[in-house]
């Protein structure tokens, strides 16, 4: 009887440090700066999101944090070969540090659709993580250049690609959910509490 608790925290992890891996990979695409902004865009903001779409919010924010401090300490992991201190302070710096908390609003808002989280709600999971990142990211932004309108008009370029990845992360999850319905934290419990 002990075994399985046992494996259940190797488990969770392993899959946080899975996702941590998963998101350093997404950096192996180099970011591109569009319109003279300060900001480059990147694929690697989907990790955040897929983590919290699938782990949950505290396993989903573990991954990111545990990724965040990786780069923090030095490696060069986030995108374009970036790591230490100094993408944490620059322009792009709120919207890194807004990953934490996007990845634990998406988690929180699809731990609600248990035991198996439809579309829909893993779309308004990842709108909300969006929405959340930029109202982290653009103040952090406007601070750093000193002009927040500037900021907030400039970001406006991320949204297209931002709104496709989300879509993207959301079927991914819904696919992952279907295959592996147990991925959520108590969803195994509220399936046979409900079957």
């Amino acid at each position: 009887m002990s075994a399985p608790r046992q494996a259940a925290p190797a488990a969770n992890l392993a899959r946080t440090v899975v996702f941590a891996a998963f998101i350093a990979v997404l950096g192996i695409f180099p970011g591109f700066y569009l319109g003279g902004a300060a900001v480059p865009i990147v694929l690697q903001n989907a990790g955040p999101l897929l983590a919290g779409s699938i782990l949950g919010a505290r396993r989903g924010g573990a991954a990111t944090l545990l990724f965040l401090a990786l780069v923090a300490i030095g490696l060069p992991l986030l995108s374009g070969g970036r790591g230490g201190l100094a993408p944490f302070i620059g322009p792009s710096g709120g919207f890194v540090i807004g990953w934490v908390v996007a990845a634990v609003v998406v988690g929180l808002i699809v731990q609600r659709g248990l035991p198996k989280p439809g579309l829909f709600v893993l779309l308004a999971a990842n709108v909300a993580g969006v929405a959340v990142d930029y109202l982290i990211g653009i103040p952090y932004w406007g601070l750093v250049i000193g002009d927040l309108r500037a900021a907030a008009v400039q970001s406006l370029v991320f949204l297209p690609g931002d709104a496709l990845k989300l879509v993207a992360v959301s079927l991914v999850a819904v696919a992952v959910h279907r295959a592996l319905p147990a991925t959520l934290p108590g969803s195994a419990r509220r399936a046979t509490a409900e079957g």
